[in-house]
């Protein structure tokens, strides 16, 4: 595994726990974008991680787009480009993880910071966490397609063109996370759910998460046929022979990832 420099990973009991921390915000710079697409690349291959939690140091879950640094980026012979490229590789990298992400938002997650959240399986926040793409207030603009996935119409558009901030009591009164709570319980909350999904057939998770990836933008009849193929594969596994003979014996099953 690399040595980032703005990530911590902690793997423990088939969890892995990634925190970013960039000081102040959490500003998503060059590095900090090719540091995420490298870790959680890593991570979808590591046999040992069933489930990652994903959050932020600080107060701040991340401010977005490092600005300073692309203030300073040449305009000319392909850098933006390429800058652009790694933020949309970074998003990608937690989208097509093997392994579901829960993320953890601490604080606010704005512009690029939404990205980031909205490319995670199953949200979780913080009473200080606020979601928000305040790009127009600064002549910009950007995630829109990313908070797609997560709010209504007119939400989205009055957040997009007034920049206004979704705050985490909102955010769960809106369904747009499972729930709401205290700081200090936040990431306690995040993990219980990665050990929920831990403790189950790794197999049937990772098919599950690429099914409802593949499926997310088909016709009914073209995703439910794409389900129904997963779930042939999935019954043909040594895990799904263990669940369903484990449910006959009455006990709990071991699941072994085959």
């Amino acid at each position: 595994m690399i040595q980032p420099e703005f990530l911590h990973i902690e793997i423990a009991d088939h969890v892995a726990v990634v925190t970013m921390d960039a000081p102040p915000v959490n500003a998503q710079s060059r590095q900090l974008q090719d540091e995420i697409s490298a870790i959680f690349d890593y991570l979808s291959d590591d046999d040992d991680v069933r489930a990652v939690v994903f959050t932020g140091a600080g107060k701040v879950f991340s401010a977005g787009a490092d600005i300073k640094s692309r203030g300073s980026m040449p305009k000319t012979g392909g850098a933006q480009r390429q800058h652009l490229r790694s933020a949309r590789e970074s998003y990608h990298s937690i989208v097509e993880c093997k392994k579901p992400v829960i993320c953890a938002i601490n604080g606010a997650a704005l512009g690029a910071g939404l990205a980031l959240v909205a490319s995670c399986d199953i949200l979780v926040a913080s009473e200080n966490a606020s979601l928000g793409l305040p790009e127009v207030t600064i002549g910009l603009m950007g995630g829109g397609r990313h908070a797609q996935r997560l709010f209504s119409h007119s939400r989205l558009r009055r957040m997009m063109l007034t920049g206004y901030r979704v705050s985490g009591a909102e955010l769960y009164r809106l369904g747009v996370v499972e729930a709401c709570v205290k700081p200090a319980d936040l990431m306690e909350t995040a993990m219980g759910l990665a050990r929920e999904i831990a403790a189950l057939s790794p197999v049937s998770t990772q098919l599950a998460k690429h099914s409802l990836n593949v499926i997310e933008e088909m016709s009914l009849r073209d995703g439910y046929r794409f389900e129904q193929d997963m779930t042939m594969q999935i019954g043909k596994t040594e895990d799904a022979k263990e669940a369903m003979k484990a449910f006959v014996e009455k006990r709990k099953p071991v699941f072994v990832g085959r």
